[in-house]
């Protein structure tokens, strides 16, 4: 077959940069502001690792079950911990686990394999590859592929909440973000600096993909370990959301998550405190938020923890090579403008 000419090429490639500016012209849809109106809310939770994001979703969720409401907990984070506290300490089968064995197998994944339940609460883990052969992200992606393909769209749920890694900022990890897969986001934080600064991360990528038309909002805060100090606090008004909940930094609560026990249960004495963060949760609309800049967020902490009164003293070619160096004019030619 002959190659076409120059000449015949071109109003083919004039076309194509055509449609492509055509494209670009498109204005994206108008930011979503009113209420959520899709009957199952699905919520994405992000932290810092190590924040309490499983210890607030495992109660939180076992807490909704017991108001009544049907609800799937999905760990999406490759440690797999999530469901832990749920399931009184036991690991369930992650869904890439599963997966890899039953394509092994030749048999198809089924939704017994890696869904299970507790007093009216439905769980799994998606799972993450095994260290150094993977990565975790695409795990994520991977994962909500299959999900899809067991129904994920058609399942009938009052609420999906979605446990997050904070700490990464990867596509996989910002995947309910991105592609509008969840209404809202709920951060969890602490008066540390750290986990402020993951919750400020994840506000600042609902913030760009709102600018890019997406739909997801902020739905609050969840102060967890809360020693009364308000930096969280301080946060959560500089960025223009709530605060849904500010659990204590108790000993009573450390003790009793450390041996997998649920406090969220309605005769516990912390029964009223997931009872309100449970309607709280319910409740709160998508807000856009207002992300701070990093002077602002070094702002909440007093200059002794976080050492702004520290002077930056640049380094100088002596002190990366460990000697005095003859500096050699360029001999790089200059030229005038005319």
């Amino acid at each position: 077959m002959s190659q076409p000419t120059e000449q015949q090429a071109a109003p083919v490639h004039f076309m194509q940069k055509e449609r492509l500016r055509a494209e670009a012209a498109v204005e994206p849809n108008p930011v979503h502001t009113g209420e959520v109106k899709k009957e199952t809310q699905i919520i994405a939770i992000y932290g810092k690792g190590g924040i309490g994001k499983s210890f607030t979703l495992s109660n939180l969720s076992y807490m909704m079950a017991q108001q009544g409401k049907k609800v799937l907990l999905i760990g999406c984070d490759p440690k797999s911990d999530t469901t832990s506290l749920l399931f009184g300490g036991r690991a369930c089968p992650t869904i890439i686990e599963t997966s890899s064995k039953k394509k092994l197998a030749g048999e198809p994944v089924a939704i017994g394999d890696v869904c299970f339940k507790r007093d009216g609460v439905y769980a799994m883990e998606l799972g993450g590859p095994e260290v150094g052969r993977g990565c975790g992200g695409r795990g994520i992606i991977h994962g909500f592929e299959l999900l899809e393909k067991l129904g994920f769209h058609d399942w009938g749920f009052d609420y999906v909440l979605l446990d997050f890694l904070g700490d990464v900022v990867c596509g996989g990890f910002g995947l309910p973000i991105a592609r509008d897969m969840c209404q809202k986001v709920i951060v969890v934080g602490s008066n540390d600096l750290q986990s402020l600064y993951v919750a400020n991360n994840v506000c600042s990528a609902v913030e760009y993909f709102r600018k890019l038309g997406g739909n997801v909002g902020v739905a609050g805060m969840v102060i967890n370990k809360d020693d009364g100090t308000g930096e969280a606090q301080a946060f959560a008004t500089r960025a223009g959301i709530p605060v849904l909940s500010a659990i204590p930094a108790n000993e009573d609560i450390r003790r009793k998550s450390a041996s997998y026990e649920i406090v969220g249960r309605p005769e516990s004495p912390w029964g009223s405190l997931f009872a309100t963060l449970a309607e709280n949760v319910a409740d709160a609309p998508p807000i856009r938020p207002k992300p701070l800049t990093q002077e602002e967020l070094l702002g909440l902490f007093s200059a002794d923890a976080v050492g702004r009164n520290v002077v930056l003293e640049p380094a100088t070619v002596t002190d990366m090579m460990g000697r005095e160096d003859v500096v050699k004019p360029s001999l790089e030619v200059v030229y005038d403008e005319v």
